[in-house]
């Protein structure tokens, strides 16, 4: 801009040159920096810094006329000396101004290249009254309160405020500090009272004080409840750029989305939901080709599939739950009544803590089935958890999450599979556990039994507590022995013994046969089995307390049956008992006890095994030596003991006995018990081997159709022993027609089922004594009037 040349002027006293100001006002006592443009104002500061004279600043009424008159002025304004010049490249003027007094416009003097006006200059009180004072104190209190409001303001102003004691120039000095208006600050200017103006200052600055805290807490408030998914998204979004700048820009947003929203569907527990949040974040900022990457992706996927809510239960129908276990099962009627009971105690109390059932029994009874059908009365998922083999600790409590291979122990797993946490979960085999050097897999079993603690179930994978007091856990067993202590005191033990020979057939003629056809691909019109011809495979060709060996049996006539129709599709097959030697061999099994018990020193005793019961034959023979006892046939440490007592009781009665003492004398006794290849052990076989040497002492045959069970002691009584409905199926298996039992376990038999009892006769031995009566005695003589019969 190309300015004028500026001739000195010398103005009259009374005239000053002006600045009009679109939106500044400046106050007395105050340096405030100011910036011209037009050619009038920038004449003004050539003037005064020529002339070193002071310059009026003025405030015009509208900022936007650029060449005010009078009457766009405002009349009152500040004389003030310029202390600071400076002209930038475009012409523009930069000065630094102080301010010396008021005056008052009386009329602009024309004939300059600049505004000029006549002025009276406006005198203030140099001795302020207390009032004043006293107005300055709250107003230096209020002026460094909100000082304090403000940031960023420096210190030294504070500490002018401080300094500053004439009332007139702190009013001044803090009126020029208040962000306000500039009609405001003109009217405070106008103010020539110092009380009046101090008053108005302190109005303003205690309604500055006022917003200025309000926006404070308004701004802290604001930030507090910034919504967490906004500030979220802003670090999400600076994550993504610094992954990109770090090349680990992956494409695994989309997979924590997925993992975001399952979390939100699964319904956690608060504080579970809380925790593993925690872990999608540490997802979140994973490279996806880091190893634990993928560990914790499958941790967070497996804890989102568990059946963390708890899903609505059917009401329970005890007749079609009676329905369901007639259909499924037949006989077993006590298990079966407390089944009922169960689930009549679970219909009227559901949320109450349901007991543990044990099913204990032989392979082949049912006990796996008889947990689904327990969950189809409850109309619940099933789920079949196997624990044969289980020796680590960890495969039921899982492994901790520090390796890559960590996976969640068998209980977890079950409930992920099953997906509801209120399903029915059958512990199979409990028994074939296990201890090893990696712990003992029954002691989690403590925890995950106990109604009082599994609703806290802390898995090692999971980390974080499992309610399990919904799931109704069925486990199974072939022997309750094998099982710990404090495991089986957390379980209610059912058992399950041996079908007879005609529940065999009934299961055989309702289930095996036509599940067997079906699984053949044998309509019924192609083959038919009789009646005879499967009593004659369960008499000949099984000997078992299940069933599972007859429906292979079964099995192998329908592939039989299977190829001749695949031959000619027309054939129709009838399998009748004398074509099972064609179709599968001879017998497997025959009725050897009247040939092996022929012989004096040879006796038919009962055993129990983990399959049922059995038969175990002794047999007693006399050789020259020097009166020892040997003994044969893998005997444990208690059959040797009932053989030593057994052979002491021959001697002490060889009176009664009618032996004579010079035959115990230069022999040895020889005891075998054959099948010495299986192990044999247990304290019921005393009476069964002091009939044995008996029979071989006294030289009389034991009858062939004589069984017998329980232990001696050395005064000749005959204690009480377990198993009996298992020993007393084995007897009947076996064609046997007397059964010889302690006379207190008589009370046993009933559990044994009516048809073995209707088929074999009973006789309940005191003493020792008894057995020899009954056992010794010819053919046609065990009705003796001294035995108890049954």
């Amino acid at each position: 801009m190309e300015q004028p040349a500026i001739a000195k002027f010398e103005l009259p006293e009374d005239v000053i040159a002006l600045i009009p100001m679109r939106n500044v006002v400046l106050f007395p006592h105050v340096l405030m920096p100011i910036t011209v443009g037009r050619v009038k104002s920038i004449a003004a500061i050539e003037h005064v810094l020529q002339s070193n004279s002071p310059v009026g600043i003025v405030l015009q009424r509208d900022p936007s006329v650029d060449d005010p008159d009078l009457a766009e002025l405002c009349l009152t304004g500040t004389m003030a000396r310029i202390v600071r010049h400076i002209t930038s490249a475009d012409g523009t003027q930069h000065a630094v101004c102080q301010g010396i007094e008021r005056f008052q416009i009386k009329e602009l003097v024309e004939g300059y290249p600049f505004l000029a006006a006549r002025i009276s200059h406006i005198e203030e009180t140099t001795q302020p009254s207390t009032q004043a004072e006293a107005l300055a104190v709250q107003v230096r209190e209020r002026a460094t309160e909100i000082l304090s409001l403000l940031p960023g303001i420096p210190a030294e102003l504070g500490h002018a405020l401080q300094t500053t004691r004439a009332p007139s120039q702190l009013a001044d000095i803090t009126a020029s500090l208040l962000d306000t208006e500039v009609s405001e600050k003109q009217a405070l200017l106008e103010t020539i009272k110092i009380e009046e103006r101090l008053q108005k200052v302190l109005e303003i600055l205690s309604h500055r004080i006022e917003v200025l805290r309000l926006s404070k807490e308004i701004s802290e408030r604001t930030k507090e409840q910034m919504e967490d998914r906004e500030r979220k998204y802003l670090l999400r979004e600076q994550l993504k750029a610094i992954q990109k700048e770090l090349g680990e820009d992956g494409d695994n947003d989309q997979e924590i989305a997925q993992l975001d929203e399952a979390i939100t569907k699964a319904g956690m527990p608060e504080e579970i939901e809380t925790q593993v949040r925690k872990e999608l974040q540490r997802l979140r900022r994973m490279p996806s080709a880091s190893s634990e990457y993928s560990m914790l992706h499958t941790y967070l996927d497996l804890i989102t599939e568990l059946p963390w809510q708890l899903p609505d239960e059917s009401p329970i129908d005890l007749n079609a739950a009676r329905d369901i276990l007639e259909a499924d099962h037949f006989g077993l009627e006590r298990v079966k009544q407390r089944i009922i009971e169960f689930l009549a105690v679970q219909k009227l109390k559901p949320q109450g803590r349901a007991p543990i059932l044990c099913f204990v029994g032989p392979p082949g009874v049912g006990k796996t089935s008889l947990g689904q059908s327990i969950a189809r009365a409850l109309q619940r998922p099933f789920v079949r958890v196997s624990l044969g083999g289980v020796h680590d600790e960890a495969e039921m409590r899982g492994h901790r999450r520090t390796y890559v291979g960590a996976m969640p122990g068998n209980i977890i797993q079950g409930l992920r599979k099953a997906g509801a946490r209120n399903c029915v979960m059958m512990l199979d085999e409990i028994d074939k556990m296990t201890a090893s050097a990696h712990g003992d897999p029954s002691a989690a079993l403590l925890e995950i039994l106990d109604p009082e603690q599994n609703s806290t179930f802390r898995d090692n994978y999971l980390g974080v507590p499992f309610d399990l007091s919904r799931v109704i856990f069925i486990a199974t067993a072939n022997v309750i022995d094998h099982v710990s202590p404090p495991v089986r005191d957390r379980m209610e033990i059912i058992d399950l013994p041996g079908y007879t020979r005609e529940e065999k057939l009934q299961i055989a003629l309702r289930y095996l046969v036509q599940r067997q056809r079906e699984a053949n691909g044998l309509r019924e019109d192609q083959c038919e089995m009789t009646v005879d011809a499967l009593d004659s495979l369960i008499a000949n060709y099984t000997r078992e307390a299940g069933v599972r060996q007859l429906e292979r049996e079964i099995g192998r006539i329908m592939r039989h049956v299977a190829l001749r129709v695949a031959e000619n599709t027309h054939l129709q097959v009838r399998i009748d008992a004398p074509n099972l030697d064609a179709i599968l061999g001879p017998a497997k099994y025959e009725y050897e006890v009247a040939s092996r018990t022929s012989l004096p020193g040879v006796a038919t005793g009962l055993a129990w095994t983990p399959v049922g019961g059995d038969i175990l034959f002794i047999e007693a023979t006399r050789v020259s030596g020097s009166g020892r006892l040997i003994l044969t046939g893998q005997l444990g440490d208690v059959m040797k003991e009932s053989a030593q007592a057994a052979l002491t009781l021959v001697k002490a009665r060889a009176n009664e006995l009618n032996i004579s003492a010079s035959m115990f004398e230069g022999i040895d006794v020889h005891l075998h018990v054959p099948a010495g290849a299986i192990p044999k052990d247990g304290p019921s076989a005393g009476v069964a081997m002091f009939v044995a040497l008996a029979s071989l002492f006294t030289n009389r045959p034991v009858h062939h159709e004589v069984a017998m069970t329980g232990e001696i002691s050395l005064r000749g009584l005959v204690l009480p022993v377990g198993g009996i409905k298992e020993k007393v199926l084995a007897a009947q298996r076996a064609g046997l027609k007397t059964v010889l039992l302690p006379a207190r376990n008589q009370k046993d038999l009933r559990d044994v089922p009516e048809a073995a009892k209707s088929a074999i006769q009973f006789i309940f031995l005191e003493t020792a004594d008894d057995a020899i009566q009954a056992a010794l005695a010819q053919t046609g003589q065990h009705t003796n009037s001294e035995l108890k019969l049954v």
